[in-house]
Parts: structure tokens; C-alpha cells; sequence
């Protein structure tokens, strides 16, 4: 009987990829008298090079892009102040998400979020995606001291959830931190196929729109799942 699902948040619930694009892009335009010798395409571009689908913490990307481009009227740290602020606005949810979370809900399940992260700048995020009122539990990794795939973490979120490992099932797009760690716990696992990790993920279902999980969820709790 599952009755938890826990979510990871970039790259699973929250479209990182697409949101990024779009805050870059506007933080072009909102401090262009500052920028505005570098080539909008040329900034966005290498942002993102930077950047490395966010495996990279903003104060590394924003100190290498003063250094590349020459930017001597503003700071990298009131760039990155820039990011912490605005970047909620740029949030987009992949599609289904909420009518997901409601079905979830609805049949009676528990539902818990696990993010790698700022603590504030997380959860500011969860909220523009207007997701935080479905949750029971909300687990980032600065304000628990502990990251995935460590196991202190999945375990503290099922504690506060009140349910055995056995009885959840985690849905991430990362095969070591997301499914390889939840596997280990004896979590039931969902991966949320990103294609650069290739075909090889050993998750128990592989998704590619979040609206067939409530389908999975209940198939698996009326043993009718083939």
C-alpha cells in the first residue's frame, strides 16, 4: 500500500531548465545599463554553460562571468542578489503538476518534497509554483544539514510523514540521488526521465509526464499494476 509520495523539485516538479532561460533572460533586461556590452544571446548562453543545469551555486557563475566580460559597474555579489530575488518570478511547473498532486491528494495520500538547496531560495520557489499547500513535509538540504543521496534525509522525511519506507514511492530525475538513494531504503522509485542520463536508469517506473503517476500509485495499491 503506498501512501506517500516524495518528490524532488528541480528538474522533476519545477521545469529548472525552461525557468532559467527565462530569469536570465530578464536579468538582461533589468540590469542592462550594466550588461549591455555583452550580447544578450552571448550572456544567456554562457549563463547556462556556466551554470550546469544548477550543479553549479550562482556565486561561482556570476564571479566567472565579471571576470569574462569585463562587468566593473556591479558586483557579482549584487548579481547573485539579483537571482535569490527574481528568479521565484521565472518558476514554471512541468505539465500536470498540480492536477497531479490533487489526485494524490484526493485518494487519501501523503505528499513530501526533498531538495538539494538554498533553504529560502527552495522554498520560495515551491511557493511560486504553488505547490507548498499540498505538502506534508518539506525537506531542504540547508536547513537539514544533510543532502541527497544521503540516507539521514529520506529518512527524515518519512518520520515526519509517518510512514514506512515500503508504504512511499520517490519520484526524481536523478538516478543516483534521487532513485538510487530511495532504493536503498526500500522506497518504491519513479524516475522522471531527463534524457541526459540516457536509458539505463533501474528505477521501478520510468515517467515522462507527471500526470501518469496517480495511475501508477493506484495500480500499485489495488495490485492490478502489470
Amino acid at each position: 500500500m503506498i501512501k506517500a509520495v516524495v518528490f524532488d523539485l528541480d528538474g522533476t516538479l519545477l521545469n529548472r531548465d525552461e525557468s532559467l532561460k527565462i530569469f536570465i533572460k530578464k536579468q538582461y533586461e533589468r540590469l542592462n545599463e550594466w550588461l549591455f556590452h555583452i550580447p544578450k544571446d552571448k550572456y544567456i548562453k554562457r549563463f547556462i554553460e556556466l551554470d550546469n543545469r544548477g550543479y553549479v551555486w550562482k556565486d561561482k557563475v556570476y564571479q566567472r562571468l565579471i571576470n569574462e566580460y569585463g562587468i566593473v559597474e556591479i558586483t557579482w555579489e549584487e548579481l547573485l542578489q539579483d537571482y535569490l530575488i527574481y528568479f521565484k518570478e521565472s518558476c514554471m511547473p512541468f505539465p500536470n503538476l498540480i492536477s497531479m498532486l490533487e489526485k494524490i491528494k484526493g485518494n487519501g495520500g501523503s505528499i513530501g518534497i526533498i531538495t538539494n538547496g538554498k533553504g529560502q531560495f527552495q522554498m520560495d520557489n515551491i511557493q511560486a509554483l504553488g505547490i507548498d499547500k499540498y505538502t506534508d513535509a518539506i525537506l531542504i538540504s540547508e536547513w537539514e544539514g544533510v543532502k541527497k543521496p544521503d540516507s539521514k534525509i529520506f529518512k527524515a522525511a518519512l518520520k515526519r510523514l509517518d510512514v514506512p519506507a515500503k508504504e512511499s514511492i520517490f519520484v526524481g530525475d536523478h538516478p543516483e540521488k534521487d532513485v538510487e538513494a530511495a532504493q536503498c531504503l526500500g522506497m518504491k522509485t519513479i524516475w522522471k526521465k531527463d534524457e541526459q542520463w540516457g536509458n539505463n536508469v533501474k528505477a521501478d517506473f520510468i515517467i515522462n509526464d507527471l500526470g501518469e503517476i496517480p495511475q501508477i500509485v493506484n495500480q500499485l495499491n489495488s495490485g492490478s499494476y502489470s
